[in-house]
């Protein structure tokens, strides 16, 4: 309400100063004992200038200030988005983007989402509109669901159990193999050397044997299909993987093979509580593009979720650490919170453990 009384009051304000200056160059010319010797004299530029300002602040207030007979219409503000807001608290971010948020909440209630409705998801969750508002709507299904689903993550998925009308790409040969669709490809991903900074899941295991601790329960950020659970399953541990289905069904075909997907934007805190976790994997998303201050948030964020443990050896090691991973990201943070952290980066992914006092 008071958003809209200033608007109005500065449209108003615009609208009498540009009177203003129009009767003050109508008077000047009128008064002027000067013989005219051009019927249209020029406008001074200053003027002009003025009336080009005032101009351009009438076109933005209009186009703030809704139209009132369209304001009136149910279809401007979605009736359930308007609801919800009574119900519960929506992201900050999400008012900086209304026309994605009233795509989002654009349906009929009790009925199926419709597919532009849902396609607004993903890029309102990128832009920090997180999370998303809850809807009265049913979520879509395959035409022709599987009559079975695989039970080893190696296995084909089925792609008539993924809805592609929301990505460009209808099957799985069409996408890059590279971005982990190639389940061939990715069943020998994490068991071998490829470069002197792997490490294998096998020499993992034997680190956290010979340190006499135990590897349960784990957290792959930014983890794609889930190829890193998948290889830890084998070993009996449980991995849950942050993705996002931007372009690609990551988080469709991470269910499908039988792995735990959130869909959660990196920018967001790490939905588990303090102390629980006994590993943190960061993949690729996690690498030089972060800015260093959103790099230590999410650092300190993994620190949070670690649990305590004896995995590890010096204090020194983790001061090196420390040094490396600034001169890769240049970033800075306290050492002394921490004694031990290993880096791995072939596909700069950061293996973190840490021992608490």
């Amino acid at each position: 309400m008071g958003f809209t009384m200033g608007l109005n009051l500065l449209l108003l304000v615009a609208m009498v100063a540009t009177n203003i200056l129009s009767l003050y160059h109508l008077s000047t010319t009128m008064i002027s004992t000067k013989p005219i010797t051009n019927p249209n004299p020029p406008v001074p530029d200053h003027l002009l200038r003025q009336l080009q300002t005032i101009r351009a602040t009438i076109n933005h207030l209009t186009r703030l200030q809704p139209n009132p007979s369209v304001q009136t219409t149910a279809s401007n503000i979605p009736s359930d988005l308007l609801l919800y807001t009574q119900l519960s608290p929506i992201a900050s971010a999400c008012r900086h983007h209304p026309d994605l948020l009233h795509q989002y909440m654009n349906y009929t209630p009790f009925s199926v989402c419709p597919q532009l409705s849902s396609a607004a998801a993903e890029p309102l969750i990128l832009r920090g509109c997180h999370p998303l508002p809850r809807r009265r709507c049913f979520s879509p299904t395959p035409s022709k669901l599987p009559s079975s689903l695989p039970t080893n993550p190696f296995s084909p998925v089925p792609e008539n159990a993924i809805l592609w009308s929301n990505y460009k790409c209808k099957t799985f040969d069409c996408l890059n193999p590279d971005l982990g669709f190639d389940l061939k490809k990715e069943k020998l991903k994490f068991l071998s050397y490829k470069t002197d900074l792997d490490l294998p899941i096998s020499q993992l295991t034997d680190i956290v044997k010979k340190s006499k601790n135990v590897l349960r329960i784990a957290l792959d950020i930014g983890g794609g299909t889930g190829t890193f659970a998948a290889q830890m399953k084998q070993e009996n541990v449980t991995v849950i993987t942050t993705t996002m289905s931007i372009g690609a069904p990551y988080n469709e075909a991470a269910a499908l093979r039988g792995l735990i997907p959130l869909h959660v934007p990196l920018q967001q805190r790490l939905p588990v509580f303090d102390g629980v976790l006994d590993l943190v994997r960061c993949g690729r998303a996690v690498n030089r593009w972060i800015p260093a201050q959103s790099l230590e948030f999410l650092l300190y964020d993994v620190d949070r979720v670690l649990r305590g443990g004896e995995m590890g050896s010096r204090e020194e090691d983790g001061y090196k650490w420390c040094e490396e991973w600034r001169s890769l990201f240049d970033c800075s943070f306290t050492k002394a919170s921490f004694k031990m952290m290993m880096i791995l980066l072939p596909f700069f992914f950061v293996l973190q453990v840490r021992i608490k006092e």
